[in-house]
């Protein structure tokens, strides 16, 4: 697993254009708010750029590819196409699958089951319906909370509408396979839940 990962809070920020159809983010530390991380959706064909500007885009196939400046890959989350619940694979950083995720049939504000490679449940992520705020829990504890409502360190660069926080509890091992899982997981919140 990539030491990036060890950090608790990251700033993420989407790319903003006018006909755009691949989904870019890049993953800023707070702190000092250098780029940590670039999401990039790199292998989009033709067919899929013309349904991302339809109402069939949130049944789109992707492939995200996460990755440091250098270009050395995190983690790769990849769908094909969805036509009614979304089925999300997650791969590390030498392409091998380490888990995915389940869209929950019925569910306000959206949810998913984050299954390990096993296809064991590591965690739900649960959404409000009246808003940007997802939390992973497992069972009871939160693993990590990801929001649009950020007042610490970085605010006056990290204000659009299209920047939010995700914020891993300290109780989740910085080598723990659930990191990227998560990380992997915020990409799927935006690309799946809230096109």
């Amino acid at each position: 697993m990539h030491d990036v990962l060890s950090k608790n809070l990251y700033l993420v920020k989407e790319h903003v254009g006018m006909f755009k159809a691949a989904n870019n983010y890049d993953i800023h530390d707070p702190e000092t708010g250098e780029i940590m991380m670039e999401c990039r959706e790199d292998n989009l064909g033709v067919m899929t750029k013309l349904f991302r500007f339809t109402d069939y885009r949130r049944m789109t196939p992707f492939d995200v590819q996460v990755r440091t400046p250098a270009g050395e890959q995190v983690v790769r989350v990849k769908r094909g196409i969805s036509v009614f619940l979304s089925k999300v694979e997650v791969f590390d950083e030498a392409d091998r699958a380490i888990g995915s995720f389940s869209q929950k049939l019925f569910s306000i504000g959206g949810a998913f089951t984050v299954l390990d490679a096993g296809a064991n449940a590591v965690c739900q992520l649960k959404g409000k319906w009246t808003g940007w705020d997802f939390r992973f829990l497992a069972g009871e504890a939160e693993l990590a909370h990801v929001t649009k409502k950020w007042a610490g360190l970085g605010k006056e660069m990290f204000t659009s509408a299209d920047n939010y926080v995700l914020q891993i509890s300290d109780s989740v091992p910085a080598d723990n396979v659930a990191r990227q899982l998560i990380l992997a997981a915020v990409m799927c919140i935006d690309m799946v839940l809230k096109e």
